[in-house]
């Protein structure tokens, strides 16, 4: 039983057992009670952007690995149906292509977008066919602004999860965001993912270990909300960086933010910038290493490459240097368990309580 305590009172708490960051069995427990029932990002890529069309998606692959199909029906309607066909278990599509179904190339098999099935040849006699369990089962989805998400069975309700990011960035221009390629990217890290987190949610080391964003932030004004799902960071800028120009009524409104760093968890991170937002799609692959999807969506071209939200390849790659070196250093046998700073280590001591919560 992989279970382990976080003491609410951050002054008496100690940080998880450095076996979550590395032990394998640790690492199967994380999966069973808390990835396979999160939310997780579906890549831009996935999503099918014209009619009849089709695209296969893996959840988490190398780790759950959940064979998945994500479809627009000749209505322009959006489906997420399994991708394994229910007659003897066939992998179903294996490349994003147009059609109006879906035909099993190993029996002939053929469902509709939705998960439906149509049609079935030889199958004359059968009793009580077709039933339910002959369709394709369909999978929880959620959309926030241009953001897609799945879970296979959620914990969390989406509207809930999503909640905080639409009271603070309701302001935004959503329908102006255009998804950018060529400034998004995938990134391996020989790390636990739990530790490539920790890390995203304390600001304690932007001044040692950013400091290009450090001279972009008033450090000293820098500050963290825990949120019911996860955490929020804020960062307000240096005078004469860039800024968001927060309308009346913003909970902030007359503060010069630089940024809003969203953590939903336990693997999304979403961070809005006054030219649009940048997304964190972390993919365990392992107890010791995973994948971050980078996505950017742009709104206003004319604001990028200023203040907290420039340079960001850089921050990345700065971060990964030292989460790399936390990982080696956790399996070492004279460590076990950190305490936190009060005053900036609240994100990640909140992180801890809700994963120590969904392995209890």
């Amino acid at each position: 039983m992989h279970t382990f305590e976080i003491d609410p009172d951050i002054r008496r708490a100690h940080m998880p057992p450095s076996g979550l960051y590395h032990d394998a069995a640790w690492f199967a427990s994380v999966v069973e009670r808390v990835l396979l029932r999160a939310w997780h990002g579906i890549p831009h890529e996935v999503v099918p952007a014209a009619p009849a069309h089709l695209a296969p998606w893996v959840m988490l692959p190398g780790c759950v690995d959940e064979p998945l199909l994500m479809t627009r029906d000749e209505g322009g309607a959006l489906h997420l149906v399994s991708n394994v066909c229910t007659h003897r278990g066939n992998l179903l599509v294996d490349r994003a292509c147009a059609g109006k179904q879906v035909r099993c190339g190993y029996h002939g098999r053929r469902f509709a977008l939705d998960g439906r099935m149509l049609s079935m040849p030889e199958f004359e006699g059968v009793h009580g066919f077709p039933g339910p369990s002959d369709h394709l089962p369909r999978v929880a989805r959620a959309q926030w602004t241009p953001l897609q998400f799945a879970a296979l069975d959620p914990a969390v309700d989406a509207e809930a999860l999503f909640a905080p990011l639409t009271e603070r960035l309701s302001f935004l221009p959503m329908d102006a965001l255009r998804f950018c390629p060529e400034r998004s990217r995938d990134y391996h890290v020989s790390a636990n993912w739990a530790l490539y987190c920790d890390n995203y949610l304390e600001g304690f080391h932007i001044p040692y270990v950013h400091p290009g964003l450090n001279r972009a932030l008033d450090y000293a004004s820098y500050r963290t909300e825990v949120l019911p799902h996860g955490v929020l960071q804020i960062g307000t800028a240096n005078d004469g960086d860039a800024a968001f120009d927060l309308p009346p009524g913003h909970p902030d409104h007359g503060q010069r933010i630089a940024g809003y760093y969203f953590f939903l968890f336990p693997t999304t991170m979403i961070n809005a910038y006054p030219w649009g937002l940048s997304v964190n799609f972390v993919q365990p692959l392992g107890p010791s290493s995973c994948r971050v999807l980078y996505q950017t969506w742009v709104a206003d071209e004319s604001k990028l490459d200023r203040g907290a939200g420039s340079g960001l390849d850089q921050v990345e790659l700065e971060d990964e240097q030292v989460v790399e070196r936390v990982a080696r250093g956790v399996r070492a046998r004279l460590y076990d368990r950190g305490r936190y700073s009060p005053t900036r280590e609240t994100g990640t001591h909140h992180f801890h309580r809700l994963l120590a919560d969904a392995l209890g």
